[in-house]
Order: structure tokens, then C-alpha cells, then sequence
């Protein structure tokens, strides 16, 4: 009986050191499991912190003044230094010309599809549309490539609907950092498939990127101050590479 008893204990034991091991094997399994890609480029959110004050003052711009306009500008940083460093360009380019800028520093196409949702074009009808978004989303792992081109694609397509008259220029996301990177690598993909919605009617690509590089693919300083932000020699290149385009979408104006 003794011998019986202790076999019948060692099988329990076997048997509950079986259980305890397929119990951890599965929840090991469980929580090895990738959770599912969410695409936060497409997910409209508003900003937070101080810049909602930049937020604000853009939407409220639209809600101002609202009406018939040659151009908008829509985009991040870069767009909004036109009312700083490029601001004498501006004025010789577009002061005869009725335009409102929509750029908001740090932007990235989830806030500028927040912007819409939350009235930045009612009420605004304008000829064409300058647009330049996603070089804040290709900040480290915070976006894929297929992120990116999913929520620029976005933006456009929400213009289209809400603005069906007008005309989009579409930038290609300029060029960043002083020399050659993995990031500057992951932004020429986004813009060679940006490419791809220019359908010579509505959409029209254009690619300035290579007018910011030096021969041995540095950003002159004296181009774009970071390496990132143009200076006013940068909004110059901008503004005559854009002029011949414009001129063709606004009627010669």
C-alpha cells in the first residue's frame, strides 16, 4: 500500500508540474502576441500644450475671415515661418495676392486632419492649395512609411471633399538633416509614392527637395538654418520653384 500510495503521489505531481508548465507556456505565448498596428497618422487629435494656442489662432482665422482666396497654405513649422523668416518673400510673392496660412509648428497629419473636422476650411473657397505635411511623423518609430503616405493621402482626400474646386499643389516633404540619414531615406519613400497622386487635374506633385541639397548632399545653412527650417534664402528658392505653377493654377494671377 505504501508503494501504491507513493507512486499515486509522484503522478499527481508529474501531473500538476505538467499543468503548471503548459499554464506558463500559454500565458507566455499570450502575451508574446504583437498587438495589432494602429495607424495614428490617420487618427485625427488635436494638440496639446502651449502650441494650441498657435491652433486656436489658425482656426480662428478661418472662422474670421472667411471667403474666396488664391491660396492656403497648409502644413507644419516650415509653413508657418513664412510669417518669420519668410515673411519679406511673402510679402513679394503673395501680398497682391489674397491668401491665409494654416501652418502650425509640430504638426503632423493627424492634427492637420483635426483642423478639418474642426472647421479649418468651412467657409474658406480657395483657387489652389499649397501642401507640405509628414516630416514630423517620420521622427524615429513614431510612424512607418506606409503610415505616412496614408495620412498625407488622407488630407488630400479630405480637401478634395470639402473643397472639390480646388486645385492642390502637393510638396514632397522636404529634406532634413545636414547630411544623409536613415530618416531622409525614409521621407524620399513617402514622397515617391506622394508622387503617384498627382493626377494632372486636381493633384499636382511637385519635388523641390533636390534645390535644398549641396553637391555632396549637406543642407547649407544658409538654405535652411537647422537643417530643417529654411531661412529666407530657403522661402525664396520655395517661392520661385512653386511661381511658375501657381501662376498656371490661378489663371495667370
Amino acid at each position: 500500500m505504501k508503494i501504491q500510495h507513493h507512486l499515486l503521489l509522484l503522478g499527481l505531481a508529474a501531473l500538476t508540474l505538467t499543468q503548471t508548465s503548459s499554464a506558463q507556456t500559454n500565458a507566455t505565448t499570450s502575451t508574446n502576441v504583437p498587438a495589432p498596428h494602429v495607424n495614428t497618422a490617420i487618427v485625427p487629435v488635436p494638440r496639446t500644450g502651449s502650441i494650441t494656442n498657435r491652433q486656436a489662432q489658425v482656426l480662428q482665422r478661418a472662422k474670421d475671415a472667411p471667403g474666396d482666396y488664391d491660396i492656403e497654405f497648409i502644413g507644419d513649422s516650415i509653413t508657418q515661418g513664412w510669417e518669420n523668416p519668410g515673411k519679406n518673400v511673402w510679402q513679394e510673392f503673395y501680398g497682391q495676392r489674397k491668401v491665409i496660412n494654416f501652418g502650425v509648428s509640430g504638426d503632423r497629419t493627424q492634427h492637420v486632419l483635426w483642423r478639418f473636422e474642426n472647421g479649418q476650411l468651412e467657409g474658406i473657397k480657395a483657387k489652389a492649395a499649397v501642401v507640405m505635411i509628414g516630416t514630423n511623423n517620420s521622427n524615429k518609430e513614431d510612424n512607418t512609411e506606409d503610415d505616412i503616405l496614408a495620412g498625407v493621402t488622407a488630407i488630400v482626400q479630405q480637401i478634395r471633399q470639402r473643397q472639390p474646386d480646388t486645385k492642390i499643389l502637393l510638396l514632397a516633404i522636404f529634406p532634413r538633416g545636414k547630411t544623409f540619414s536613415t530618416q531622409r531615406g525614409k521621407i524620399l519613400q513617402v514622397n515617391e509614392a506622394l508622387a503617384r497622386l498627382d493626377d494632372g487635374k486636381h493633384i499636382f506633385f511637385l519635388d523641390l527637395g533636390p534645390q535644398f541639397i549641396e553637391n555632396d548632399g549637406s543642407i547649407a545653412p544658409g538654405m535652411m538654418r537647422d537643417a530643417l527650417h529654411p531661412g529666407e534664402a530657403g522661402y525664396k528658392v520655395w517661392a520661385s520653384a512653386m511661381e511658375p505653377k501657381l501662376k498656371e493654377l490661378l489663371g495667370g494671377k
